[in-house]
């Protein structure tokens, strides 16, 4: 292509990317989704918070107190279990050996009982002084007790090791369902505190939601106040809730909402209530919208208006 035809032709192509950001940028972005619908008070006098579902016994975290290998889980998700049921259960064919050992340390023990007890029972009939000297008779007995102690120190040592394999099995704590499992058949099992949890557990029958109230509002927070409880996005879901505790600890707050008015150093009263979750269609680990129903708060006008005047002395 010669020179003069070079021009024209970027000139052209510059032309027509301009037409096209033009378009592109002029066209109409989508459309905001609709917010949500929000839950408003039945209360003329409230207390909001955000409350999170929780088990009744609280989520138990269930760890294991030695690490070793996955060698057999034996519930699945959502299953009901009863308290002391196994849930699953450390490799420890280490254990079983070294217990097979001491089982049959058990039984050389016995065997040297029987024996001093046997020359024990026969010194104990010969005569005195001619047949078997006091000397003999005496170390006979001490060899009995040698045995008992040899024998009662080998059942020690089965009972610890059975201990050992024992606590290889985990087992509930207490009645509930299996909200999680986070581990897998030939995974290493760390012990102590992990995150997440090996397994996650606790009872459901009747649900419990940890309401988060500021600081400035704990004081209107009273025991026997009605409370409610709304299903985020859908106001026509709610329930009414049943007072269990106050924690009487101030905590920093750590279920943020986003706000841009919410600050982090945000410190909370923690309220514990209950309520029924059958005809709700609500989850552990799920937040929900709950009022308060509180004493009103006496706004600067009200306040002056109860003051007497200045020129009357009081």
């Amino acid at each position: 292509m010669s020179g003069k035809y070079l021009l024209p032709v970027i000139a052209a192509v510059g032309f027509v990317a301009a037409v096209v950001a033009v378009v592109i940028g002029s066209a109409r972005p989508p459309a905001a989704p609709a917010p949500l619908p929000s839950a408003q008070s039945p209360f003329e006098n409230y207390v909001a918070g955000t409350g999170l579902i929780e088990a009744s016994t609280g989520n138990i975290a269930i760890g294991t107190p030695v690490s070793g290998i996955v060698d057999a889980i034996y519930v699945k998700w959502s299953d009901r279990v009863s308290a002391g049921q196994p849930l699953f259960k450390l490799e420890a064919r280490d254990l079983a050996a070294q217990l097979e050992v001491a089982n049959a340390k058990v039984q050389e023990a016995e065997a040297n009982l029987a024996k001093s007890k046997n020359l024990l029972q026969v010194g104990q009939g010969l005569t005195s002084g001619s047949s078997i000297s006091a000397v003999d008779l005496a170390n006979r007995r001490f060899d009995v007790g040698i045995s008992e102690a040899t024998l009662a120190a080998a059942k020690a040592q089965v009972n610890q090791i059975e201990t050992d394999i024992e606590r290889r099995i985990i087992r509930a704590p207490v009645d509930g369902r299996v909200l999680q499992i986070n581990m897998h058949l030939g995974e290493f099992a760390q012990s102590g505190m992990v995150s997440p949890p090996l397994m996650l557990f606790g009872d459901d029958d009747r649900l419990y939601i940890r309401v988060d109230v500021d600081e400035t509002d704990a004081w209107r927070v009273q025991p026997t106040a009605s409370a409610l409880a709304y299903v985020p996005g859908n106001p026509d879901l709610k329930t009414p809730l049943r007072f269990e505790r106050i924690e009487r600890y101030i905590v920093p707050k750590t279920s943020l909402t986003g706000a841009s008015t919410e600050r982090t150093d945000t410190r909370v009263l923690q309220v514990i209530y209950s309520f029924d979750h059958a005809a709700l269609p609500v989850y552990i680990g799920q937040r929900m919208n709950v009022f308060i129903q509180a004493p009103a708060v006496r706004t600067p006008e009200k306040v002056g208006q109860n003051r007497p005047p200045s020129n009357i002395r009081t």
